[in-house]
């Protein structure tokens, strides 16, 4: 069944999901900015992935969105997430799914203020993509893990959105607790963001180096301390042996966006695991410092 399915903020991952989307025949809405808008007008998006040959796709553009869909995937990074949202008319959202695959722990209060209780917290994980070229993507995962959780949307509202991810190639897990579903990912977010963005180095040379690995243990510990403060009990241990079982050739966004003299999200996902330590009483001085030095770059 074709649905109607809007990105916000259609930057790399985003436009990943634009693809895979048109690609299982949704009708596929691209929301951005004039400049993206014209951009993606001169030449859609073109997806690479796996050494497979690229895909180029053209899907609706507009700089708003009015009419109403089946799903909002909100894409945009953290420092974007204000203005894009201007970009959205509640209406357009009524009886929708909107999923934000955003880092962190504190955007679903104000996209639940501008959008209403129509939103599910989501964190995508085992996925990596990045852009090469104005609207050209290179997918360096063969698929991706969006988890979801929501207190306002039922399980057959959530199962519907899945289903329409799922066509598109995604692997879905359904949860019944936000907190878990982000803080699972932000703990160890906050620690490798920082680490690659103030280092500059891949995941695989830090977590050997004799001084990085033990400043980044330490960090998840306490990353993990908070979560355990805020009802999500987490064991660093299983944390750090994810971050061993990555690609060890792999870096992070936050890394990328530094490299490239951008404007970078490192506040939202370490800053905010430090908010919540101060908010619950849980000290993270290591934690702490990574966040501060990240997040002066």
């Amino acid at each position: 069944m074709t649905r109607t399915v809007a990105i916000l903020g259609p930057g790399a991952v985003g436009g990943t999901f634009a693809v895979r989307l048109s690609e299982a025949h949704h009708r596929t809405i691209c929301v951005g900015t004039p400049e993206i808008v014209g951009l993606m007008a001169l030449s859609g998006i073109t997806l690479d992935s796996n050494g497979s040959k690229p895909i180029n796709v053209r899907p609706v553009l507009v700089e708003r969105l009015v009419e109403p869909v089946s799903l909002l995937v909100v894409t945009v990074k953290a420092p974007h997430l204000a203005d894009a949202l201007e970009r959205v008319e509640p209406e357009s959202v009524e009886n929708a799914v909107v999923l934000p695959l955003l880092n962190g722990l504190e955007h679903l209060e104000p996209i639940r203020a501008r959008l209403g209780r129509r939103v599910a917290a989501a964190s995508l994980s085992q996925f990596e993509a990045y852009r090469v070229g104005r609207m050209q993507i290179v997918q360096g995962t063969p698929s991706g893990l969006v988890t979801m959780a929501s207190d306002d949307l039922s399980d057959q509202e959530l199962e519907r959105a899945a289903d329409i991810l799922r066509a598109a190639g995604m692997q879905v897990a359904i949860e019944d607790d936000e907190k878990r579903v982000l803080w699972r990912k932000a703990a160890r977010a906050a620690v490798v963001s920082s680490a690659t963005a103030l280092t500059r180095r891949t995941i695989g040379e830090l977590r050997t180096d004799p001084e990085w690995r033990p400043r980044m243990e330490q960090a998840l510990d306490e990353a993990c301390a908070v979560a355990t403060a805020d009802g999500v009990k987490m064991m660093s241990s299983a944390q750090w042996t994810r971050i061993v079982e990555m690609d060890p050739h792999l870096t992070t966004s936050a890394a990328r966006d530094v490299i490239a003299g951008k404007r970078h999200e490192l506040d939202a996902i370490a800053g905010s695991v430090v908010r919540a330590g101060k908010r619950l009483g849980v000290p993270c001085p290591v934690l702490a410092r990574l966040a501060a030095e990240a997040d002066a770059l």
